[in-house]
């Protein structure tokens, strides 16, 4: 929540943002097929190994697109019992909008700021790229290579559907290649972005909010209180709820709290820095603002998973200054982050500016306002309206 974002998002980023991704099939019927043939690629639990593991399984539609897979620890469960994913799964609807990756430099400001990319590190700037990471990943689906996918295929009864759109999977890369082609029809369909949630009705003029849920939004925008929005951007002014994708696409080093239930592992997590070499004297120890559309869905929240209710989240971002004890019990402050890495962590912008012995930049019942805001963000799909 750093004002780095307002100057380029406001303008370039929020436009770069609007604009939608072509399908990669020419005829509308076979656009069509892919979309089906993603989407039942997607939900195959045939894909893992051992089988049983699907992408859905970590990306639930009951969840908008999230989830953790029967887990405990706030992090995915994978294939193999035991094995967890690195990170918090984050949400797979509205991917379509998000900007391949990109550095920025504004004026004379010697820090350049990084936008865009998916996964929480913005490793990889499509959805086709993105798709084969979980599969061979072996805390994940578990694939060991990409021949092991293509026979996977092979026996599938959707393989036939596969060789007519995008060929046979008759190779480790073609195998891969088609399958996030598939994914990247599905995953970025008008179905994956239904802008259906009563903030959309919201601020399209066909619906409301209660007093409170009103009052939230108001708290969310305040640059004195939640400063929510100088990251996750509104702007309710316009018609198109496109214009409020509740994202910057930027990255910010917030400090989450360790998760004491996930496992230990030996290598600490440094965020964009692992994007590529290079790129820590850009913004270690940062992770890329998520989107907060369907986010009172979510089974953990952070990239760590450290958090189990939004509204903890919520009173982290508030208190984290003012009762740094309550979230960092240790008395260490930023524990998850690499000591060398603790200077980087935002402690100038609202609401993280505040000390020790000041007011907290919410009260418990403005904390709930937000919450109850949030609430507003779910899609209908998921609420069964």
């Amino acid at each position: 929540m750093s004002p780095r974002t307002l100057s380029i998002t406001r303008g370039a980023l929020v436009a770069a943002a609007l604009a939608v991704l072509a399908s990669p099939a020419a005829h509308a019927d076979d656009a069509a097929a892919l979309r089906a043939l993603g989407r039942a690629i997607f939900f195959d639990p045939a894909l893992s190994e051992p089988r049983g593991t699907s992408c859905a399984s970590c990306h639930d539609p009951a969840r908008a697109f999230s989830g953790v897979n029967g887990s405990t620890n706030g992090l995915p469960s994978g294939s193999r019992p035991g094995h967890f994913a690195r990170r918090a799964s984050p949400s797979l609807l509205y991917l379509r909008y998000v900007p391949a990756f990109r550095l920025h430099q504004e004026g004379d400001d010697p820090q350049a700021q990084a936008f865009g990319g998916l996964f929480w590190d913005g490793r990889v700037d499509t959805v086709r790229a993105l798709a084969r990471q979980p599969l061979l990943n072996p805390d994940e689906m578990n694939n060991g290579d990409g021949a092991a996918l293509a026979a996977k295929l092979a026996r599938a009864p959707y393989a036939a559907e596969l060789t007519r759109l995008v060929g046979a999977p008759s190779s480790a890369e073609a195998a891969l290649d088609g399958v996030g082609r598939a994914l990247e029809a599905y995953l970025t369909s008008d179905e994956m972005a239904p802008f259906s949630s009563r903030f959309d009705d919201f601020v399209r003029g066909k619906g409301t909010f209660s007093p409170l849920e009103r009052r939230g939004l108001a708290l969310f925008e305040d640059p004195q209180k939640g400063a929510c929005s100088s990251c996750h951007l509104v702007d309710v002014g316009s018609r198109d709820p496109r214009a409020s994708l509740l994202t910057d696409y930027g990255y910010d080093a917030v400090g989450a709290p360790r998760n004491a239930r996930a496992p230990r592992r030996g290598a600490p997590d440094l965020g964009i820095c692992e994007r590529r070499a290079g790129a820590e004297g850009v913004s270690c120890a940062s992770f890329r603002t998520p989107s907060l559309r369907n986010v009172a869905l979510r089974a953990s929240f952070m990239h760590n998973g450290t958090f189990t209710r939004l509204r903890d989240v919520v009173a982290f971002y508030a208190t984290r200054g003012t009762d740094p004890r309550r979230w960092y019990p240790s008395g260490v402050l930023f524990d998850d982050v690499p000591k060398r890495y603790r200077g980087l962590v935002n402690v100038t912008s609202p609401p993280y500016d505040r000390r020790p012995g000041y007011p907290p930049a919410l009260t418990d019942e403005e904390i709930d306002a937000v919450v109850a805001f949030l609430g507003t963000l779910t899609d209908a799909a998921a609420e069964g309206r």
